[in-house]
């Protein structure tokens, strides 16, 4: 390399910009989604005792064991998902901060999978409140998503591949 005395240095990266207004909510909600999904997580745990009640009162016939054995597998079914949910709106948040088009366009898919997953939340009758957070969540990852395919999203994205 020149030396520094010398005027052939190679000039130093340009910073990555601050993401947009648009990516700045997105975001945000994204965040926001993360605390409903919790708090949804929370009350999925809260209600197994009324899951175990409806349980006995549809089969009566099965033993408290089987009664017992589909609790259980409900509640890991509720922290697997509950868990992974809050973790991809967390890791979502913060590599569309960063501007990284893989997550702006994952994201868009997991609002797909979402959508299907609100889908079947009325095909299989959920509780109202479990009916509620679900559209509160889809209508937050929609409005990330409007954000993120903004064109002042889509120039920083494009403008963030290049530094990256």
């Amino acid at each position: 390399y020149p030396s520094a005395a010398g005027g052939n240095q190679m000039p130093e990266p340009a910073p990555p910009s601050a993401p947009p207004t648009s990516v700045q909510t997105a975001v945000r909600l994204m965040y926001a989604g993360a605390v409903v999904s919790t708090i949804s997580f929370i009350l999925g745990l809260a209600t197994i005792s009324s899951f175990k009640h409806s349980l006995k009162n549809k089969y009566p016939n099965y033993t408290s064991q089987h009664i017992n054995s589909l609790v259980t597998v409900e509640i890991v079914v509720v922290v697997i998902v509950g868990v992974i949910g809050v973790g991809l709106w967390v890791w979502m948040a913060r590599m569309n901060a960063k501007g990284r088009n893989w997550a702006r366009i994952t994201g868009t898919i997991f609002f797909g999978l979402n959508t299907l997953d609100l889908l079947g939340v009325f095909a299989r009758s959920a509780s109202a409140i479990s009916a509620v957070f679900a559209i509160v969540i889809w209508l937050i990852g929609l409005g990330a998503v409007i954000m993120l395919w903004r064109r002042d999203s889509s120039a920083y994205f494009k403008r963030q591949e290049i530094v990256y």
